[in-house]
């Protein structure tokens, strides 16, 4: 049997989405795609235009307000009308793409165009909607590594793409065999191509297969209307991976359920949670029958971090909420639709008496939740609050770690809270698609363990915390044992960080146990920057229960020890942070954030705070002395 062909994989492609729907045309060189550009347009805007066909003139207009700006300002055009003042001086706006109807659209596909600017090249399959060639696919012979075409792509892009193929959204490579898709953006990673799936992340890598699913014309309208994320403060395109869609799609369909059923979204870690619960925020606010969309989180620290990725994606959509009472004034209004808050300031709107009266027209009104890190935020009585004081909500929670039964706190379990699971996109999925880093975990024992055999060679093992009589919170927190942990950090640092090309966070238990780290370090002798946060005043009481431990501490000794810190800190790197001012905490938050990722902290103390919503791609290394 004799390999398939380039060009027969090609044909056979055209035959399939002409058989899905798409109109095969002929188009060879730029100026018959121009000409098919306006025939297209015209038919799509027939009603604006009145049925009066563009004259060359008003055909210039769009295409010089088309010409400008780089791939992603194209990208925002392309969403956007176009206010066109035509011959007779009548106004009319022009659209380029229908996102909310696949059926209005025109789909079309060629192949084998020629375009030319420093060098002549021919594309391989070209799908234009409404005439703009808005999907190219480059395809190999079977056998052929996938990595030809994407690196034929990336030629392509600095030769001869120009003009309306800067209007692609979307690359589609395939010898055949495997098929990645991925967003249109200059200087592309390999690793920021992608394998579509179905629900359950079985992946559609044949080409046939994929065509199907993929390339079906809703389903591609879907993805480029409303799947591809305008990233603002880098200015490129993101495309959504598989889950990320499924689980968009499964919040948006939950929402039309009537009665309305809650639901969570399990996701691990470090697989892109933040833009898949800003698409879904996005794409709800969006939703004529819904009021509100709340996203909460439970710690300031991811109050900042989470804003400052929603700005990221869209700096016009959030506002804000500094304080409770910024809180409750936009949950009242009738103009803010997504509001970025924490679970403590939502926990006082509803709960403080003084509150009652403004916040009692928001009980009727229609609001959707979305809880990040929902496995930490709902356990508490605020959840049982937040059903009981809003009637007509509906509650989604994100999380990378669930609560089952088997390690539920009060029989609790995240199904008890937010009902039933509705995607699933675990550790395992995102190690084998290259989506996070796989990881290696190396444990070190405390405690020694006793080796025991009966006569018939029975393991009769036993670990020393099962001694009775060993206090082991005294053990865990005696001197020599943090000592010795501390010489062993030390003494590995450089070797588990590559000679301090990464950085680390070290996890512990208790703010108490961190103070003591902290002051060990401070006493060794070493060349490594040692920097920590944490909350000291939670609960804005004399005595504040530290999260997981349940150990009380004296909130007035660990804010004096944290200015002490801070003093350090400002003595190591040259600033001036102050906890006493108005914004002094959030500054010196910040500022930690950035100094990990310019690798100029070695190690970060945490208890919490950081170990989840943190991005920082030159961490490697977790310490933990935690359960």
């Amino acid at each position: 049997m004799g390999i398939q062909s380039e060009a027969e994989l090609e044909e056979k492609l055209i035959e399939q989405l002409r058989n899905q729907g798409y109109e095969n045309i002929n188009i060879k060189n730029e100026e018959e795609l121009n000409l098919n550009f306006k025939k297209q347009l015209e038919l799509h805007n027939k009603k604006s235009l009145n049925d009066n066909p563009l004259s060359d003139k008003e055909f210039e207009k769009i295409m010089i307000h088309l010409s400008g700006g780089s791939i992603f300002d194209k990208a925002r055009k392309l969403r956007d009308q176009f206010q066109l003042l035509r011959d007779n001086d009548d106004i009319v706006y022009i659209q380029f793409l229908n996102s909310e109807d696949w059926c209005c659209n025109i789909f079309q596909v060629t192949n084998q165009i020629s375009m030319e600017e420093k060098y002549k090249n021919r594309y391989d399959v070209t799908i234009l909607i409404n005439g703009l060639p808005l999907i190219q696919i480059e395809l190999k012979r079977r056998g052929i590594e996938l990595k030809e075409a994407f690196n034929q792509i990336n030629r392509y892009q600095k030769h001869s793409y120009s003009r309306l193929f800067n209007y692609v959204q979307l690359f589609v490579i395939s010898n055949g065999v495997n098929t990645k898709y991925y967003a249109n953006n200059k200087n592309q990673s390999f690793k920021q191509t992608f394998y579509w799936t179905d629900v359950e992340n079985n992946r559609y890598s044949d080409l046939h297969k994929f065509t199907e699913i993929f390339l079906n014309r809703s389903h591609a309208l879907k993805m480029i209307g409303k799947y591809i994320v305008l990233h603002k403060s880098d200015g490129i395109l993101m495309a959504l991976r598989p889950y990320q869609y499924y689980a968009v799609e499964s919040i948006l369909r939950r929402v039309e359920n009537i009665p309305p059923k809650n639901g969570y979204i399990w996701h691990t870690t470090g697989s892109g949670k933040t833009l898949t619960s800003f698409k879904a925020s996005q794409l709800l606010t969006q939703n004529k029958n819904i009021d509100k969309v709340i996203f909460v989180v439970d710690r300031k620290d991811l109050d900042y971090q989470t804003i400052r990725e929603f700005k990221a994606f869209d700096k016009d959509s959030i506002d804000r909420t500094d304080d409770t009472r910024h809180l409750v004034n936009q949950i009242s209004d009738d103009k803010t639709q997504l509001i970025i808050t924490t679970i403590q300031k939502l926990n006082n709107a509803i709960s403080k008496a003084h509150l009652q009266d403004r916040m009692k027209n928001a009980r009727d009104k229609k609001i959707v939740f979305i809880f990040d890190e929902c496995h930490r935020s709902q356990f508490g009585d605020t959840h049982h609050k937040i059903v009981e004081f809003f009637n007509n909500k509906q509650m989604f929670g994100f999380t990378g770690t669930p609560i089952f039964a088997e390690n539920a706190i009060k029989t609790k379990t995240t199904k008890d809270l937010f009902h039933e699971c509705l995607h699933k996109y675990s550790i395992k999925d995102a190690i084998g698609d290259d989506n996070v880093l796989g990881f290696s975990v190396e444990y070190y024992n405390t405690f020694k363990s006793k080796s025991l055999q009966d006569k018939e060679g029975n393991d009769l093992s036993m670990d020393d915390l099962n001694v009775e009589g060993i206090d082991t919170a005294e053990v865990f927190e005696s001197p020599e044992r943090l000592e010795n942990i501390v010489d062993f950090i030390l003494a590995n640092h450089k070797r588990k960080t590559y000679s301090k090309e990464f950085t680390s966070i070290f996890a512990v238990s208790s703010i108490p146990t961190l103070i003591k780290y902290y002051d060990i370090f401070k006493r060794k002798d070493h060349d490594l920057n040692i920097a920590t946060i944490f909350t000291y005043a939670a609960n804005e009481e004399a005595k504040d229960t530290e999260e997981n431990t349940g150990e009380e501490v004296s909130t007035i000794h660990t804010r004096e020890k944290l200015d002490e810190i801070v003093k350090d800190y400002n003595k190591t790197f040259g600033d001036n942070h102050d906890l006493n001012k108005e914004g002094g905490f959030n500054a010196y938050y910040i500022d930690i954030s950035k100094k990990v990722k310019e690798r100029k902290i070695d190690i970060l103390l945490v208890v919490n705070m950081f170990l989840t919503g943190f991005d920082s791609k030159t961490l490697n290394t977790l310490y933990v002395d935690k359960n």
